[in-house]
């Protein structure tokens, strides 16, 4: 389900974390016209940061592989994390050479990962934690990369990097030089809703919450007065799991409703920052949730139950309100696999006062992509950025080559960019299509998501 975000109903409480480099390129000709588009004088005048390296480069990474990355190359016939559609247009557009020094799964990744970067035998780029960034810059082993960055992101890249503010490049800046490239995530998908059955609603001849005593009238009521026509006491009025701050089916966006934010710091009213979780109104949060469960609208096991548990009660009809992430249209839409008349709507959080709520917004970026002193190409990793944001979200985009197959073929590329708000601006045009009646003008994400829609339907 897609959920429009109204600029006037929210303010964001958002808490950010806290000499020049000469390229020694080799010759360089204009990048593969017949890929990027284009007649051959418009390439000889492309931007620096997408031209080919003649002869060829090798850059050296090492990768992280999963059970799920693995399932993936399955789908893709052919391809090995080493030789894929996204390492050959690499090579063919950019002349990059992409070579993995190794491989490894999970805890064994980061363990061989810390002991490299403990050693000082980099590869030539490697994507590292914030901790990290600050320790090899601190041991002389990684480049100032502000003017290469300058230099070689294409305004492209710099407009899709600038879209979650000036947070990420902030937190990878050390006296003044850019020390790593931010690997950005989306804080905006964090964003919390109250995902409600509306089947219930209706059924109970209830409207939509517009403040926390309206949330709380809806759990009573989903509670006491049957809302699944069961004729029995089987309903709970909110879904909550023993981890109460996970995105979806935790308390984060309950406890926003009373302005309390237990798990980030906050500015207070004389502007310092003070730490959420010991101010007064988190007292009142608990309160109203401690009235909840003693009434029996909580789940009085709650403290035992994942949320595999929870979504279970919620797959079963048991449960019709939760808060969470805008993916938790999974959790959702698990309900209808037992009632075809089961319906969901998304609303955006309410406050216990007046006032407009402030919607809790974690600083999502926490790794950078850090290039290793003395390797000759700095340049390379934010060409092969700059090709990845191109080839699936550009005007040569091809999206169900590079991007969705509809299986993730993003995934297998060495770095992963991509549009901190593309699911907000894919929302906005379904939105207008389905206003307007015309889908003739939707981008590729927009129209793959379309596709979905019309083949569920």
């Amino acid at each position: 389900m897609w959920v429009k975000l109204n600029k006037a109903g929210f303010l964001l409480t958002v808490l950010f974390m806290i000499p020049i480099l000469s390229t020694c390129e080799q010759g360089m000709e204009a990048g593969d016209d017949s890929v990027l588009g284009g007649d051959q004088e418009e390439m000889n005048d492309q931007h620096p940061g997408l031209t080919k390296y003649s002869p060829s480069i090798e850059i050296h990474l090492v990768r992280e592989t999963s059970e799920s990355l693995e399932n993936l190359l399955n789908e893709l016939p052919g391809e090995t994390l080493d030789d894929n559609r996204w390492s050959r247009l690499y090579e063919q557009v950019l002349g990059i050479e992409v070579k993995y020094d190794w491989k490894a799964k999970g805890d064994l990744y980061h363990r061989k990962l810390g002991a490299v970067l403990a050693s000082g035998n980099l590869p030539d780029v490697a994507k590292v934690s914030a901790q990290q960034l600050r320790q090899l810059n601190s041991a002389g082993l990684i480049q100032d990369l502000s003017s290469v960055y300058e230099t070689y992101a294409t305004p492209f890249t710099k407009e899709i990097m600038n879209q979650e503010g000036s947070g990420p490049f902030e937190a990878a800046i050390i006296d003044g030089n850019l020390m790593g490239i931010p690997e950005i995530e989306s804080s905006i998908e964090r964003a919390q809703f109250i995902w409600i059955r509306t089947d219930w609603l209706e059924t109970l001849k209830l409207d939509p919450p517009t403040t926390m005593d309206d949330v709380l009238e809806i759990s009573k009521a989903f509670t006491n007065d049957d809302p699944n026509q069961s004729g029995e006491d089987d309903t709970l009025g909110l879904a909550i799991t023993q981890h109460l701050w996970d995105p979806v089916l935790g308390i984060t966006g309950f406890m926003a409703g009373y302005g309390a934010y237990p798990t980030i710091w906050v500015e207070d009213e004389q502007g310092e920052l003070v730490f959420g979780g010991v101010q007064p109104e988190v007292k009142v949060g608990l309160k109203a949730l401690q009235e909840m469960y003693y009434d029996g609208q909580l789940d009085n096991e709650f403290m035992f139950k994942d949320g595999m548990k929870v979504e279970s009660q919620v797959e079963k009809g048991k449960i019709g309100m939760f808060y969470g992430e805008q993916w938790a249209s999974f959790v959702a839409g698990t309900s209808r696999l037992d009632d075809e008349s089961a319906q969901w709507q998304a609303y955006p959080i309410v406050s216990h006062s007046e006032r407009l709520p402030k919607v809790p917004l974690k600083f999502s970026t926490d790794h950078f992509l850090v290039v290793k002193e003395g390797y000759d190409y700095p340049e390379a990793i934010i060409k092969m950025i700059n090709l990845h944001l191109e080839k699936n979200w550009g005007e040569t985009a091809e999206y169900e080559v590079y991007y969705s197959t509809p299986f993730p073929a993003w995934r297998v590329s060495p770095v992963t960019p991509y549009p901190a708000l593309k699911n907000l601006e894919a929302y906005r045009q379904l939105e207008h299509a389905r206003l307007s009646g015309d889908y003739s003008n939707l981008k590729p994400e927009a129209r793959a998501i379309q596709k979905n829609i019309d083949n569920y339907n």
